[in-house]
C-alpha cells in the first residue's frame, strides 16, 4: 500500500543525503507505477496529488499524466480540482495527451457548478492550444456575460489565451470585450484590461508584419473609442475614498490602475488625439501619488513610462523625468536601478527621435535630466556593479559640449575602481566622447593620454592607433607637449601599460628631436558663461634633455622584464628613428654610436621579429651613414658589397643616392591623411565603401578635423584590407604605423648588367604624401625586372629580385611575366655565396619541378603534350573552376562548382554544392552531410538556407560551401559519401550516394 502524501513528505525531510532522497522517490514512484497498472482508482488522486510534490522536487512524473486526464473525467469535484491541478503542471501544450481533455473541458464549461467551471476556465487559459481555441471559443464566449463575476474574470483571461493563439478571432469578440469595460467588479475590469491589452499587443505585431497596409485595424479603433472611459475609471481610482476591499498601502487597488495606464500607453503610441484626452489624467497621477509605499512607486514607474510613449507635452515629460531623479535619491537599490534604466532608454529614444527628424519633440529628456547630473554621477560610487554600469550608460547620453569636461573626468576617475573586464568599452567611449566632443585639440590628445596612463594594458589596438593618428595630425606645439608628456608617462610606468608604450614609443621615435628643446605653455583665460564654473588651466613646462638621456630613458624601458615583445619592436623602431633625429645635433657621437649598438643588439636574439628589425634597422643605419659593409664569407674578392658599391673588403661608400633614400626612410613620416589613404585603399582592393560614407569625413568634433576616427574604431571598415603580408594592411593599425610585421622601408633600385645598382628614375611630377605613406605601409608591389641578374653573383639588397631564365612557354603560363591581379612573391633570391636577401618578400613554399606547365584551361586539347602523365601535373595549375555532378534524386539535384582558393598549395579545394529543385513545391528540412576518407579532411559549413524554392531561375539559390584538403593528391583521388535529406510535399525522403567525378589529378 502507497503511502499518504503527508508522509511521503515526512520521509523526504528526514533524508539526510540526496542518494536517500532519491531511494525514498524511486521506491514511492515503483509504487504509483504499480497502483496505475492495477487500476486502484481510490486512490488515483492520492498517487497525482504525490506526483505533484515529486514534480515540485524535480523529478521525473510523466507516467502519471494520463491519471490526470482520469480524474478531471470524474464527476467529483475533488478529483477534479486534483486532476486540473496535475494536468496543469504536468502537462505542457505540446503533449499528445492533451487532445483528450478536450471533451472533458467542454463538459465542465456547460456544469452548472461555477467551481468546476472555473476550473476549466483555468485549464483553458494556461494550457489551450490553437485547435482547443476555436473548439471552446462559443462555450468560453458564453461565460463572458454571465452573471457571476467570478467565472466573468476568468472568462477574460481564458478568452486571452484563445485570442493569442487564435488571432484570427480577435474581430469576432470586440464588442463583447468592449461592453465588460462597464463592470462594476474590480476583479473583472482588471482581468478585462489585460485582455485588451493583449489584443493590441497581437495587433501590433500583426502591424509590423504588414507594413504596406496604413490603416489602423477594426479592433485598434474600436479600443481608441474607449480611451475617455478608461480615463474618466482612472481619475475615479485616484479620487475613490478608503475601500478595505481594495486599498494597498494607501493606494486604491494599485494592480487596476497600473493595468490601465500600460493600456493608455498602448492607445496613445502615435495617436495624438488620444494623447491629448490622457495628458491631464496623467499629470495628476504623477503629482498625487504617494511615494512613500512601493506601491505607489509601482504607479509612478508605469505613468513615467506610458508619459515618454504617448504623444505627450513636453511640460509632462519633464515632470517624468524630475520622477526618475527622486527615484535615484532612493536606497532602494531596485527602484534606483529602474530609475537609470529607464531614463538610459528615455534619452535613447528621444536622440533617435532627432536623428530621424521627428518635428516638435527634440530630446527633453536629456535637458531635464541635467539638472539630474550629479546624482547620476553619484551613482558611480554605488558598491553595487549594475547600479555603476547603469550610470555609466546613462553619463554616455548625458555629455555635451558643455559638460564634457566634467564629465570625462569623472568617466576616468570610474576608469581607476572599475573591474578590468570592462575598461575595453569604457576606452572606446571615451574616445567617442573625446571625438565628438572635444573643445580642442590640446585637451582632446591630454584626455587620451591620461586614459592610457590608467588603462593602457585593457585599451583596445584601434584606441592606441587614433592617438597615434591624433598626435600626428596636430601642431608642432601639441606634438612637443605630447611627446614630453609620454616620455615622462613611460619613465614612470611599472611596463605594464602596454598601450602607453606603444604610443610613447612611437612619438619619442617620430618626434624625439623636440624633446631637446624646453617646451612652455600658457593657457588663454577662460570666462565663465552660464551654470558652468569656468576652471582655468595651469601652466605646462617641461625642460628640454640631452640625447643622451632621451635615449637611457626608452633603454630602460626597453630593459624592464615586465616589457612585451611589442613594445621592444618598438623599441627598436624609436632607436633607429632617434639615430636620424640626432644626426645633426652637436656633442652627439656618443649618443649615436650607442643607438647605432642598441640597435644592432637583437641581431643575434631568439625572437624573429627583434632579429629582423635589427639586422633590417642596422643596414639602413649604414646606409644613412654612407657606409656599405661587405657581406661575402671571409672578404673574398671580386664580391660587391649589399649596396652595389666598389672598393675593397670591409667598408666602402655608398652612392648619394643610396644615403639620401634611407634617410628618407628614417624621416619623420607625413601627416597621415585618412581621407586619401582609405580612398586609396578601396581603389587597390577594388572595393568601395557601401553606402556611400566616408567613415574618415572630416567634421563635427571640436577644435580640428579629426571627425569620423572614432566610428572607424567602433566598427571596421566596409570594405576590410586583407591580412599584412598578403596585400594592403588597415590604415590604422599600430603594427602599419610602426612597421611591425615588414620589412624596413627602404627605396627601390634598378639593377645594371654590370651589378651595380642604382635609385629608379625619379618621376617628372614630385611624388606625394600618400604615394609615399603607400610606399611605407604597404608592402612593395612585385615587378618583373626587362633586365637578368648579373652574372657576378652579387646582389642589390635594395633592389627587385632576378629573375631566373625561362624556356618560351604559352601566353598562357601562370609563372610567366604578365601582369596578373595577385602576383605570387618568387622564392627568397639568394646570391653566389648562398647569402639570402633580408629584405625580400616572403617566399611561399618551394615547388618541386621548375619545369614549365602549360594550362590546359581554355586551350584547345592539342597543345596538351601527348605523353603528359597525371602525376606531372601535380602541383600545376589548375582549372579555374570545374562543374561535378553529385546526384539527382526527388527532385533534388547537387552539383558542386570546386575551385582552388590557394595558387601556392594545390591540395587545398573549395566545393560549393548548389542545390536545385525540380518539384513544382518547396523542399523543406534539408539536411545533407558528407563523409570523406582519412587522407582528406573537410570543413563544412551549413547551408545558406534549409528550404529549397522551385528553381525558376528568379528565385534565391541556395548553397552549401566544403573546403577539403587531399593530402595524398596525385596518388588517390578526392570521394565524397553524400546522404541528403528532404521533405517533400509533406514525405520524409532520404538518399545516399558516392560522389568520384572529380577531375584527376586535381582534386
Amino acid at each position: 500500500m502507497s503511502l499518504k502524501l503527508r508522509d511521503l513528505i515526512r520521509q523526504v525531510r528526514a533524508c539526510k543525503t540526496a542518494a536517500e532522497e532519491r531511494a525514498v522517490i524511486a521506491k514511492e514512484s515503483a509504487m504509483i507505477r504499480t497502483a496505475i497498472r492495477e487500476e486502484q482508482e481510490h486512490y488515483r488522486h492520492r498517487n497525482v496529488a504525490k506526483l505533484l510534490f515529486m514534480h515540485m522536487l524535480g523529478y521525473p512524473t510523466h507516467f502519471g499524466q494520463l491519471e490526470c486526464m482520469k480524474l478531471v473525467a470524474s464527476p467529483h469535484f475533488p478529483e477534479k480540482r486534483i486532476g486540473y491541478l496535475g494536468m496543469m503542471l504536468l502537462l505542457s501544450e505540446q503533449a499528445d495527451v492533451l487532445m483528450l481533455a478536450t471533451n472533458s473541458l467542454k463538459n465542465d464549461l456547460n456544469s452548472d457548478n461555477r467551481f468546476i467551471a472555473g476550473l476549466a476556465l483555468c485549464a483553458i487559459g494556461n494550457l489551450a492550444t490553437a485547435d482547443m481555441s476555436r473548439d471552446l471559443a462559443p462555450e468560453v464566449d458564453k461565460h463572458l456575460s454571465s452573471s457571476k463575476p467570478y467565472l466573468r474574470k476568468k472568462a477574460c483571461l481564458a478568452m486571452a489565451r484563445c485570442l493569442t493563439k487564435c488571432s484570427d478571432m480577435v474581430e469576432d469578440f470586440v464588442d463583447r470585450v468592449v461592453g465588460l469595460l462597464n463592470d462594476r467588479s474590480h476583479g473583472v475590469l482588471i482581468t478585462v484590461v489585460q485582455l485588451m491589452t493583449r489584443v493590441l499587443v497581437m495587433d501590433g505585431r500583426g502591424e509590423d508584419a504588414d507594413e504596406d497596409n496604413d490603416e489602423e485595424s477594426p479592433c485598434r479603433v474600436a479600443f481608441l473609442r474607449l480611451v475617455p472611459s478608461l480615463v474618466k475609471l482612472l481619475r475615479n481610482l485616484l479620487s475613490m475614498g478608503y475601500s478595505p476591499d481594495h486599498d494597498v498601502g494607501g493606494i486604491s487597488d494599485p494592480f487596476l490602475q497600473v493595468q490601465i495606464l500600460t493600456l493608455l500607453r498602448l492607445l496613445g503610441a502615435g495617436d495624438v488625439k488620444a494623447s491629448e484626452e490622457m495628458n491631464d489624467v496623467l499629470a495628476q497621477v504623477a503629482t498625487n501619488t504617494e511615494t512613500s509605499k512601493n506601491a505607489g512607486n509601482a504607479i509612478l514607474y508605469e505613468c513615467v513610462q506610458t508619459i515618454m510613449a504617448v504623444e505627450s507635452d513636453d511640460g509632462l515629460r519633464v515632470l517624468a523625468v524630475n520622477i526618475l531623479g527622486r527615484f535615484l535619491l532612493n536606497r532602494d537599490n531596485n527602484i534606483r536601478y529602474v530609475a537609470l534604466n529607464t531614463l538610459a532608454r528615455c534619452v535613447a529614444d528621444g536622440e533617435r527621435e532627432g536623428e530621424e527628424g521627428v518635428d516638435g519633440e527634440g530630446n527633453t529628456a536629456a535637458s531635464a535630466l541635467q539638472r539630474h547630473r550629479t546624482t547620476v554621477v553619484e551613482c558611480l560610487k554605488d558598491p553595487d556593479i549594475s547600479i555603476r554600469q547603469r550610470a555609466l550608460e546613462l553619463i554616455y547620453h548625458l555629455v555635451n559640449s558643455d559638460n564634457v569636461a566634467a564629465l570625462t573626468a569623472e568617466l576616468l576617475n570610474y576608469l581607476v575602481l572599475c573591474p578590468r573586464e570592462h575598461r575595453p568599452d569604457i576606452c572606446t567611449r571615451v574616445l567617442r566622447v573625446a571625438e565628438a566632443h572635444s573643445p580642442d585639440d590640446r585637451w582632446r590628445v591630454d584626455t587620451l593620454i591620461t586614459m592610457l596612463t590608467i588603462a593602457g594594458r585593457e585599451c583596445a589596438p584601434a584606441v592606441q592607433s587614433s592617438t597615434v593618428v591624433y598626435v600626428s595630425r596636430s601642431s608642432e606645439d601639441l606634438r612637443a607637449y605630447s611627446t614630453h608628456k609620454l616620455l615622462k608617462a613611460m619613465r614612470d610606468d611599472d611596463g605594464s601599460q602596454r598601450g602607453l608604450l606603444n604610443v610613447g614609443m612611437w612619438c619619442v621615435g617620430e618626434y624625439g628631436d623636440l624633446l631637446l628643446k624646453d617646451y612652455h605653455y600658457d593657457p588663454p583665460p577662460v570666462e565663465s558663461s552660464g551654470d558652468e564654473a569656468a576652471v582655468a588651466s595651469e601652466s605646462v613646462s617641461f625642460g628640454g634633455l640631452e640625447p643622451a638621456e632621451v635615449v637611457s630613458i626608452v633603454e630602460e624601458v626597453m630593459n624592464r622584464h615586465t616589457c612585451p615583445l611589442e613594445v621592444k619592436a618598438r623599441a627598436l623602431t624609436c632607436f633607429a628613428k632617434l639615430r636620424e633625429r640626432f644626426a645633426d645635433k652637436p656633442s652627439s657621437e656618443a649618443t649615436l654610436e650607442n643607438l647605432s649598438k642598441l640597435v644592432r643588439k637583437h641581431e643575434g636574439s631568439q625572437e624573429l621579429e627583434l632579429q629582423l628589425r635589427s639586422c633590417e634597422y642596422g643596414a639602413l643605419i649604414d646606409a644613412m651613414r654612407g657606409v656599405a659593409v661587405k657581406r661575402g664569407e671571409n672578404g673574398k674578392d671580386g664580391e660587391e658589397d649589399i649596396f652595389g658599391g666598389g672598393g675593397g673588403v670591409g667598408e666602402s661608400g655608398v652612392s648619394a643616392t643610396v644615403v639620401s633614400a634611407a634617410k628618407e626612410a628614417l624621416a619623420r613620416m607625413p601627416v597621415v591623411d585618412v581621407k586619401l589613404l582609405q580612398r586609396k585603399r578601396e581603389e587597390r582592393s577594388g572595393a568601395m565603401t557601401q553606402g556611400g560614407m566616408d567613415p574618415f569625413d572630416d567634421g563635427g568634433g571640436g577644435g580640428g578635423d579629426d571627425g569620423g576616427l572614432a566610428d572607424v574604431v567602433a566598427a571596421p571598415a566596409a570594405a576590410a584590407a586583407p591580412v599584412s603580408g598578403g596585400g594592403e594592411p588597415g590604415l590604422l593599425d599600430l603594427d602599419d604605423i610602426f612597421g611591425g610585421g615588414g620589412a624596413a622601408p627602404a627605396p627601390a633600385l634598378v639593377a645594371k648588367q654590370n651589378g651595380s645598382s642604382t635609385a629608379a628614375a625619379a618621376p617628372a611630377k614630385a611624388q606625394s604624401d600618400v604615394d609615399l605613406l603607400s610606399d611605407i605601409f604597404s608592402a612593395p608591389p612585385v615587378i618583373t625586372p626587362a633586365i637578368p641578374a648579373p652574372a657576378g653573383g652579387g646582389f642589390d639588397i635594395f633592389g627587385q629580385p632576378p629573375v631566373q631564365p625561362m624556356p618560351p612557354v604559352s601566353t598562357n603560363d601562370l609563372f610567366a611575366p604578365t601582369p596578373v591581379a595577385a602576383a605570387v612573391a618568387p622564392p627568397a633570391p639568394m646570391s653566389a655565396a648562398g647569402i639570402i636577401d633580408p629584405f625580400a618578400a616572403p617566399s611561399p613554399a618551394p615547388i618541386a619541378q621548375q619545369q614549365p606547365q602549360q594550362v590546359t584551361n581554355n586551350i584547345p586539347a592539342a597543345t596538351t603534350p601527348a605523353g603528359a602523365s597525371t602525376a606531372a601535373s601535380v602541383g600545376g595549375p589548375s582549372p579555374s573552376e570545374t562543374t561535378v555532378q553529385g546526384f539527382s534524386y526527388g527532385g533534388l539535384t547537387v552539383t558542386f562548382t570546386c575551385t582552388k582558393p590557394d595558387t601556392w598549395n594545390k591540395q587545398n579545394s573549395l566545393l560549393v554544392a548548389k542545390f536545385a529543385n525540380t518539384t513544382d513545391a518547396p523542399l523543406y528540412g534539408l539536411h545533407l552531410q558528407v563523409a570523406v576518407p582519412r587522407y582528406v579532411t573537410m570543413e563544412m559549413k551549413p547551408p545558406t538556407s534549409t528550404t529549397v524554392p522551385v528553381t525558376s531561375g528568379r528565385g534565391r539559390e541556395v548553397t552549401q560551401t566544403i573546403s577539403v584538403t587531399n593530402t595524398q593528391l596525385g596518388n588517390k583521388n578526392l570521394m565524397l559519401k553524400l546522404k541528403a535529406s528532404f521533405t517533400s510535399k509533406g514525405a520524409k525522403v532520404e538518399h545516399m550516394t558516392t560522389c568520384s567525378g572529380f577531375p584527376v589529378g586535381q582534386f
